[in-house]
């Protein structure tokens, strides 16, 4: 092959695709080169997406212009949002999707983008000449040559399967590991280890007694991942999901096993995922608890595959099998997969620049697994920011990156490159400091403009966006100013256990109370109800984004003056300019950290572990602030 492309992207999970779409829709000339051209954008563990603080990620990149919010809606077979319990900063879509369809239109919509060229293959060195990347090599032999190369290598590095005594190689189960990069790479000078995931076992739906199961079925309203879709527009039937729970039965039966287990022999020595364990660890970690929540997850919209969420195992298959028919419901369950344990490597993500550019070598990126992340929506957010700033930065444009007031992409992509990992990495909402301003509802609001501005975000949405702001603002203008008298009210306020009006108030006030909505206030005033019904198809997320507005103006407006004074240290940049060896006022810790981390501003060295504000006030003195 003598072709030569402006951008490789190697690996087309969900990392993978989000890069070469962003690169090749901003302009780029993108090859997607992939072990499997039937699996590109495979849900390997949970067909899922979004969850906690997670589907703020998958609407944050829908909001880039992306596609993962997309294609969520289009294969979604239940939605739920999560936590509405609590208040809207902890609000959470999550979509069940039907695996096939998820990666059907995958790379359908890839095949769609003219940019975008596909190569089958294993890619086992890239190619490296003046500490610049300029190119891969496969194990065919193939020579590629490009101005940027983005490694999105997921869990393939070396990939090494696990159940029970059986071990055999492969990035997932009966497809082949990648064998050479990790190599290849280390001999440039990246420093790399060993993670561990696991996933459960799949069965078959037809030997499952519902009957004895608790059905979870899927919110009444669907909120669609993408702003470019409306509320309640589905695509495929919704399907329910149930509820069982493992008991003391099936603990004895499990613990009989763990002799054979490779988590407990010595087989594995990588470290697995905290917030994700394995069944046998939650037996070893919480020895005192007689049952834990098992969720049946169905595959697809006609399937009867069910994935059993919450049984993720590298015992051995008898012990998998034994164990599962004596969960309620799962007594004459038959296995179609058994579950699995997986190693691979993965490279130090502090070895990384913000816009996700190695500090090594010059245009190479890696985004993804190979950051020490899980989860498919951690991933696709790296794979967006990489596959920008590789286009940016081939073309002698200013990066792209997002600060962690801006996006939880931008917290998930500090967090990795400032305080590095020791366990895979999965996001949640309390790992955002702003997460009153970075709600699902207003992804568009912060990242829809500045990717328009970049060229990526296309005029359509762009137009979109404009015309639902405009029509927020008119409606809490509209709030602002009406009156509501109490003899037109009171009986509403009444009826929603309110307290009654004893004089006149402005509609502002009264949406503040928690008891009350826009949407019960259309009831009782025509000039309301007339204005939301001229809103058309996006009314409901127009109410949505008001009415946010107006319950937590207070909260919102008192975080951004928070964001906007901790700003001021994200705009003293500091890469380059000071010796720290040569600094004996900083502690010995914060010397050594700040030597390998080499952070770019004072902001970023502010949230090194290990180095304290004293620190810090050093580092001020140094730069004469």
């Amino acid at each position: 092959m003598t072709e030569n492309y402006d951008v490789i992207v190697v690996g087309a999970g969900h990392a993978g695709c989000e890069a070469a779409a962003a690169a090749a829709n901003m302009g780029s000339k993108v090859l997607l080169v992939t072990i499997d051209m039937n699996k590109i954008a495979q849900m390997s563990c949970n067909p899922a997406m979004g969850g906690v603080a997670k589907g703020q990620i998958v609407k944050e990149i829908d909001a880039l212009g992306g596609l993962s919010g997309i294609v969520t809606d289009k294969a979604m077979i239940q939605f739920r949002m999560l936590n509405m319990s609590k208040g809207p900063a902890m609000w959470s879509p999550r979509a069940q999707c039907d695996r096939m369809v998820f990666s059907g239109e995958w790379r359908s919509q890839l095949e769609a983008i003219k940019n975008v060229s596909f190569l089958q293959d294993t890619v086992n060195k890239v190619i490296v000449e003046n500490n610049r990347v300029c190119g891969i090599e496969t194990y065919l032999g193939i020579k590629v040559y490009a101005k940027a190369v983005i490694l999105t290598t997921g869990t393939f590095l070396n990939g090494l399967m696990h159940i029970g005594h059986s071990h055999f190689e492969g990035g997932r189960i009966s497809e082949p590991a990648a064998v050479g990069l990790t190599q290849n790479l280390a001999e440039l000078g990246f420093t790399y280890d060993r993670m561990k995931t696991g996933t459960p076992v799949r069965i078959d739906g037809r030997t499952i007694d519902f009957s004895e199961l608790q059905e979870q079925s899927g919110d009444e309203t669907i909120i669609p991942f993408s702003y470019m879709h409306n509320y309640n527009q589905h695509f495929l039937k919704q399907r329910s999901c149930y509820i069982t729970y493992t008991s003391e039965e099936v603990h004895d039966t499990l613990r009989q096993g763990l002799k054979d287990s490779p988590l407990y022999d010595g087989t594995i020595k990588s470290i697995g995922p905290r917030y994700c364990p394995s069944i046998e660890t939650k037996l070893v970690t919480f020895p005192d608890k007689d049952k834990h929540q098992l969720f049946l997850e169905p595959e697809g919209e006609t399937s009867v595959e069910f994935y059993l969420n919450g049984f993720s195992s590298s015992l051995p298959i008898d012990v998998q099998y034994q164990a599962l028919r004596k969960i309620k419901g799962l007594e004459n369950a038959k296995i179609f997969r058994p579950g699995y344990a997986i190693e691979y490597d993965f490279f130090h993500p502090t070895q990384l620049k913000a816009t996700l550019e190695t500090k090594l070598i010059e245009n190479l990126y890696f985004a993804g697994q190979i950051n020490g992340t899980t989860g498919y929506e951690e991933a696709a957010g790296q794979g967006i920011i990489a596959g920008i700033n590789a286009h940016l930065k081939i073309n002698d444009k200013p990066e792209f990156t997002l600060n962690r007031d801006q996006a939880y992409i931008g917290v998930l992509i500090d967090d990795l490159i400032t305080k590095g990992v020791d366990e895979p990495y999965r996001m949640f909402t309390s790992r955002a400091e702003f997460r009153i301003l970075l709600r699902q509802d207003n992804c568009d609001v912060r990242l829809t403009e500045l990717s328009h501005n970049i060229g990526l975000a296309t005029d359509e949405r762009l137009r979109v966006f404009e015309e639902k702001i405009a029509k927020r603002d008119q409606l809490i203008d509209f709030c602002n100013n009406k009156s509501c008298k109490p003899e037109t009210i009171n009986e509403m306020l009444s009826e929603l256990g309110s307290s009654e009006l004893k004089q006149s108030i402005k509609m502002n006030n009264i949406i503040t109370r928690p008891q009350v909505k826009i949407k019960d206030l259309c009831r009782f005033d025509n000039e309301l109800d007339t204005l939301v019904s001229g809103f058309g198809d996006k009314k409901d997320e127009i109410v949505d984004a008001a009415e946010i507005l107006l319950k937590y103006s207070g909260y919102i407006e008192r975080e951004k003056l928070i964001a906007d004074k901790l700003k001021r240290l994200e705009n003293i940049v500091i890469e380059g300019k000071i010796n720290y060896a040569e600094v004996n006022s900083l502690s010995t810790e914060a010397r050594q950290k700040l030597m390998k981390i080499n952070p770019h501003t004072i902001g970023q060295a502010s949230r090194i572990s290990g180095v304290s504000p004293s620190d810090i006030s050093v580092l001020l003195v140094l730069m004469g602030r």
